[in-house]
């Protein structure tokens, strides 16, 4: 894995305006060049905010009957900031974002590295970035895959507010808000500013971030193996009024393998699983 880490806040002052999921952010160098500038929107906590997060905003573990901590539900894990409810354990594997869980205005994941895995682009752009736990996990699942045959690429990793709120409004511009809303998400309710994720796709251009791609070689390998690294398949199909969106087989979320496993097992979405009882697992 390479250790090129990126550094706080420098990191998306720099960040260039993205166009599509393809899109093209500033070189490597000036990401980790330090150069200043204004920050991207951001918003801070008003003090004394509310929500149905614990009183001290952090999520507290509840206990399975063995002693071992349950990931913390949807409901202990929100709280209301400037109006808008917001993720309180943005650092989480089991974080859920989505279009109505927000990360912090100006989250950066801290441990941003680059995984040596296949793109199907040289440029050295942010898009390449994941966290550092998650990126190892890719690596992994990538060996496995060259193994037994199947040839991936990463396509989208990291995106930062800025990047997601371009994306999100040439969305718009091109393809109508309905589209937008159906395969994008609002800028601070990406999965990908989480550092979690990473769209995949096989050496067939046609099927890259298509949903035709869920019936690929490819495309079944990863629904059939990811969670052994510890990723789940993130927009099932049919699942789309629970997540928000529709059906994406070539997004991949990292959650830790054991939940992973479970959630693959039972065909559930990350909504489901963490359920106001802590988790779904005795469903």
């Amino acid at each position: 894995m390479k250790k090129n880490r990126t550094t706080g806040l420098a990191i998306v002052a720099v960040l260039s305006v993205a166009l599509l999921s393809g899109c093209e952010a500033p070189s490597l160098t000036k990401l980790l060049s330090g150069t200043d500038s204004s920050q991207s929107e951001t918003s801070t906590p008003a003090s004394g905010t509310t929500g149905e997060g614990s009183g001290d905003g952090k999520a507290k573990p509840q206990q399975e009957e063995t002693g071992k901590p349950k990931p913390a539900s949807l409901r202990e894990t929100i709280t209301m900031v400037e109006g808008v409810p917001t993720v309180t354990n943005p650092t989480d594997l089991s974080v859920v974002v989505n279009k109505q869980r927000a990360l912090p205005a100006d989250y950066i994941p801290p441990d941003l590295v680059e995984p040596n895995v296949p793109f199907p682009f040289d440029e050295k752009v942010e898009k390449r970035f994941m966290r550092e736990a998650a990126a190892k996990a890719l690596e992994e699942l990538f060996a496995k895959a060259k193994l037994d045959g199947i040839e991936l690429y990463a396509v989208s990793g990291y995106r930062s507010y800025k990047t997601q709120k371009s994306l999100y409004e040439t969305y718009v511009k091109t393809q109508g808000a309905e589209h937008a809303a159906a395969y994008s998400a609002v800028p601070g309710k990406s999965e990908h500013q989480t550092g979690l994720a990473m769209d995949v796709s096989g050496a067939d251009a046609q099927t890259r971030l298509e949903e035709p791609f869920g019936e690929t070689p490819e495309g079944k390998w990863l629904a059939a193996h990811s969670a052994e690294y510890g990723f789940i398949i993130r927009y099932l199909k049919g699942k789309e009024a629970i997540t928000g969106y529709s059906y994406e087989p070539w997004h991949l979320r990292y959650v830790g393998k054991e939940m992973a496993q479970d959630i693959m097992a039972k065909g559930m979405t990350l909504e489901d699983y963490l359920t106001d009882e802590g988790s779904a697992q005795k469903q």
